[in-house]
Formats: structure tokens, C-alpha cells, sequence
């Protein structure tokens, strides 16, 4: 598999500049205290949707072709995928058709509506969004980019740790959470690239450890019956993701509900900003396990910061 080169991720970079914000990195004393190390967190909550998918989708938007343009694009989400898909393809003039479950939030499909997509609601199950979204292609002629395991959308999210890494190059160890590994799988190519003596390490939830489990299996596992807070975390693994994540990628750690809370919740008391549950998982994963990060410098990829703040969980 050909995956992008640090010239196509600074390429993709270039590409999504009018697109996105480049986010401040910050620190807290108090939380490297308790951490014991150094934390640089890398704030994507104060992307444009509110999270590092801004960036996936923008680039997926602008390496399409005029032709494929003109009929837009299409996805299957119902979190931040979906209204930064809506958003890309809205400062670039185009549809976006998105398919939703009928229980995705409110606030999430008020997202979508607000950046002008068409919102087709499906049964909340995965059967019934792939075969919507196939009916929706078939009706439109729109490209489907899907939300985390496609290589343009990989090139996007990579250009985040390369911010971070460019603002801060001294790190040891860079963080980020795991879901359907885009994230992931782009911060693990580009710290390969920038220095590969960087450790990489996510964070990802107790009741939807599939990420980990494929990890030490050595394939992939299929996601059943995930049971965590972290909602944005809850899908199943890539296969290009699980690729690079195998190659670039030195371990996985699991943290609990509780952690995930009380993490979120000292990110809200120490540096007052909003981070949503699976953006907490990293820095509940560190704290988890401090002696393994004791006296390093730490970057952290803060994902996202769409949180329902009618149903907090502290």
C-alpha cells in the first residue's frame, strides 16, 4: 500500500489552509504535577466543527476533481465526520448529501443542517446506513468519503501532528485517541517521518477495546458490542489505518469510564476548556499508567470538543 509521503502531508497541509485553523498547543502546571511528566496538548477542540475531522474532510474535498465536484459528496456519520464533511464541501460551493441515524444527537444533526447538508435519516444500525448511502450515491452520482479508513482523508488528519510537531519538536512520546484509527494511523506516518525515535502511543476506551485487541493479536477484530462514554470512539478499526498502525505505531492503552471522566473532568477545572469524553481518553490512559511516561515530554492530540453540555457526566 502507497501511503502518503511527509511531501504530500505538508502538500495537504498547503491545501486545507483556508479550510482550517491552526490550533494552539497549551499546558497546564497542575496537570503535568499530577501527571508527573511533561503534557503538550494540541487543542483540535477549537477546530472549525469543533474537531480534527475538519481537516480529513477538507483535504478529501479538494482532491476532488471538477467533474466530481460538481455532483458533491456523501457520507455515512452520525458525529463529527458528518458535519465537517457538510462544512468542506459548503465553503467549497458543493452538495454534501449525508446519511444519519435516526438517534444520532440533535446537536450533531443541527451541525450538519447549519453547514447546508442534506441530512437522509436510516435505521441505526450499519446494515441500513451502507445501503442508504449506497441508494443516495446511485441517486446523486456524489463520491462517497468515508469518515476515517481512506487516504485522503488519513493526508488530512496527519497534518496535525505535523503542526504539533513543528511547534513543538523535542516531544518523546505523542498521544492520541483510537477509534477507526484515521487519526491515529496519520499522527503515527508523520511522527515516523519527523523523528522516528518519537514513541507513539494512543488511548483508547476499556468497552471498546477492539484497537487493542487487534493490536496484540496481530489482526484485525472486529468491534462488538461496544459499552463507553467515549461515543466518538465506538466504530471499528480501519484496515489502511490497522496497517499503519501495526508499522508506526509502539502501543495501545486502555483507560476506564471512570478515568475517562475524571480526565475530562481536570481538563474542564484545571485549564477551562471543553473537551467531549472521547477526546479525554489519552490523558486518562497517561494517568493510568504514569510510570511509564515519568519525566517525559508529552504531546496529546485534544480531538474534539462537541459535547452535549446539558449531559455532562460530573
Amino acid at each position: 500500500m502507497n501511503f502518503p509521503t511527509l511531501s504530500d502531508i505538508r502538500a495537504a497541509h498547503a491545501r486545507i489552509q483556508s479550510f482550517i485553523h491552526r490550533t494552539p498547543i497549551m499546558t497546564s502546571t497542575a496537570i503535568n504535577d499530577i501527571a508527573g511528566c511533561e503534557i503538550y496538548f494540541k487543542c483540535e477542540n477549537f477546530q472549525k466543527v469543533g474537531a480534527f475531522k475538519a481537516r480529513g474532510a477538507a483535504n478529501a474535498v479538494m482532491k476532488l476533481s471538477p467533474e466530481e465536484r460538481a455532483k458533491g459528496v456523501a457520507t455515512h456519520s452520525s458525529g463529527n465526520h458528518a458535519a465537517a464533511l457538510a462544512r468542506a464541501a459548503s465553503v467549497a460551493g458543493i452538495p454534501s448529501y449525508i446519511v444519519m441515524p435516526s438517534n444520532a444527537p440533535e446537536i450533531k444533526k443541527k451541525a450538519v443542517k447549519g453547514y447546508g447538508g442534506e441530512i437522509i435519516e436510516c435505521e441505526p444500525n450499519l446494515k441500513a446506513r451502507e445501503t442508504t448511502l449506497e441508494a443516495v450515491v446511485a441517486r446523486t452520482g456524489a463520491t462517497f468519503i468515508p469518515p476515517y479508513d481512506y487516504m485522503d482523508v488519513i493526508e488530512g488528519q496527519a497534518t496535525c501532528a505535523l503542526e504539533l510537531l513543528e511547534d513543538q519538536p523535542d516531544l518523546d512520546i505523542v498521544m492520541a485517541p483510537v477509534g477507526g484509527g484515521g487519526l491515529l494511523g496519520g499522527t503515527a506516518l508523520t511522527a515516523h517521518y519527523l523523528n522516528p525515535e518519537i514513541e507513539v502511543i494512543a488511548g483508547e476506551p476499556a468497552g471498546a477495546d477492539d484497537a487493542y485487541r487487534s493490536f496484540h493479536a496481530g489482526h484485525i477484530i472486529p468491534q462488538t458490542g461496544p459499552n463507553t462514554i467515549a461515543d466518538g470512539l465506538l466504530t471499528s478499526l480501519g484496515k489502511l489505518n490497522f496497517e499503519l498502525i501495526q508499522k508506526y505505531v509502539d502501543d495501545i492503552l486502555l483507560a476506564t469510564d471512570p478515568q475517562i471522566i475524571e480526565a475530562m473532568r481536570l481538563v474542564y477545572e484545571r485549564m477551562k476548556i471543553v473537551i467531549e469524553p472521547s477526546c479525554a481518553v489519552p490523558l486518562a490512559a497517561l494517568l493510568a499508567n504514569k510510570e511509564r511516561f515519568a519525566g517525559k515530554k508529552v504531546g496529546i492530540i485534544l480531538s474534539g470538543g462537541n459535547v452535549d453540555l446539558g449531559k455532562l457526566p460530573f
